[in-house]
């Protein structure tokens, strides 16, 4: 039997893995899940106007579309929160890719607001996130000031010593959260120290999280020995989309002819080849990787991150055209198949550790960031096709 979708469940977990920042400490719950979401049980029709063609202009329209109804509703509530943190690093992507600076600034805002400072754990990964805009800001204007705050912290923290009991990055959400701040620090400040301690704590969690029959990554260890209703393994969608987009992140500031470059490379192509064979008719993938049967909705921000880091695969030409190329273009077309009239993306299960129940409405900031970063790299991958045909 399904589970039974219960509506309130959407908001219920809505800071547990995150925690709330100073400035929303003095909102409410509603004014919070508001910001960061909502799941309203009416969301309006899906939209009739975007095309899921593998075209430039068909993408752009999407990620338009996406980006103009996101952009306003977190205007008045800047976060250093990991949940936002994805969006911004998903905003200014697209702000490159439409050549739209609003979504940059809106970024930038967030930034000056904070003073470029991190979240108040200092050695917690969801408050390192918003290092990432950060980092991608300094690299389109270097200001010393931008990557201060993160220069001294990890600084710090790097003095302490590993506690063998308890990982630093226990949860395999944090791959996501923390490895790209460190590795693109280390591209910025050309100090290899950066790449060293995140290199060991990468290694740290995946021997802890990995699965090596299924390729796959446990949410964290409490996992280890709980299963599905079909008796498999829990996978969460989402949290191995996190590992996947983390790897894309660390790759992207990893120096080419970096040693450790490897390992990072076979671990995207071992998770890909396996997510590429779960992905559903509707080419997006369920919460529950192993289950898809026992929930009945897709789950976009996991589907997203998937679509992201295959197309950026592709584009990099780490994966192979053949076998992944039809998987990106059925995922992305699944994708935009969630946009609602207004510019809503829909069906994103809300802050959670495991696979969960939502609505088909239930948008949030962090879906619509793995949405965008997956329209800029299918976007890329387009275009590449496009003029490839033409020759």
């Amino acid at each position: 039997m399904k589970r039974i979708l219960v509506a309130a469940l959407a908001g219920s977990s809505l800071f547990m893995a995150g925690g709330t920042h100073p400035e929303q400490a003095q909102m409410t719950a509603n004014e919070r899940q508001a910001s960061v979401g909502d799941a309203p049980a009416d969301p309006g029709p899906l939209a009739t106007n975007l095309s899921s063609e593998m075209k430039s202009t068909a993408i752009l329209a999407a990620m338009k579309k996406v980006a103009d109804w996101q952009t306003p509703r977190i205007a008045d509530s800047p976060s250093q929160d990991w949940t936002f943190a994805t969006l911004y690093v998903g905003l200014l992507s697209a702000s490159e890719t439409l050549h739209d600076p609003q979504y940059s600034d809106a970024v930038k805002k967030v930034a000056e607001h904070y003073q470029w400072t991190l979240g108040p754990r200092k050695t917690h990964a969801d408050d390192q996130a918003i290092g990432q805009s950060y980092l991608w800001l300094y690299r389109e204007r270097p200001d010393p000031q931008r990557i201060q705050a993160l220069h001294s912290q990890f600084d710090e923290i790097m003095q302490t010593p590993d506690d063998a009991a308890k990982p630093v990055w226990w949860w395999c959400d944090a791959l996501f959260m923390a490895p790209p701040v460190w590795s693109g620090l280390a591209a910025a400040t050309h100090d290899a120290r950066y790449l060293g301690y995140m290199h060991q704590e990468w290694l740290v969690t995946s021997n802890l999280l990995w699965d090596p029959q299924e390729r796959l990554f446990f949410r964290d260890k409490s996992y280890f020995d709980k299963h599905e209703k079909n008796g498999k393994k829990v996978f969460w969608s989402r949290g191995n989309g996190w590992v996947m987009g983390g790897l894309v992140r660390v790759l992207e500031s990893l120096p080419a002819n970096d040693p450790r470059r490897a390992f990072y490379v076979d671990k995207l192509q071992q998770m890909a080849a396996s997510v590429a064979k779960l992905q559903g008719e509707d080419g997006l993938w369920r919460p529950g990787l192993l289950d898809a049967a026992d929930y009945p909705y897709p789950e976009v921000s996991g589907s997203s991150f998937f679509v992201y880091s295959m197309a950026w695969g592709l584009n990099h030409h780490l994966l192979d055209e053949k076998v992944f190329a039809p998987v990106v273009a059925k995922g992305w077309a699944g994708l935009v198949g969630h946009i609602y009239a207004d510019g809503r993306l829909g069906c994103i299960q809300p802050v959670g550790a495991a696979p969960g129940a939502y609505t088909p409405g239930a948008s949030y900031v962090f879906g619509t960031g793995a949405f965008l970063l997956a329209g800029t790299e299918v976007n890329q991958w387009a275009l590449h096709h496009a003029a490839k045909h033409k020759r």
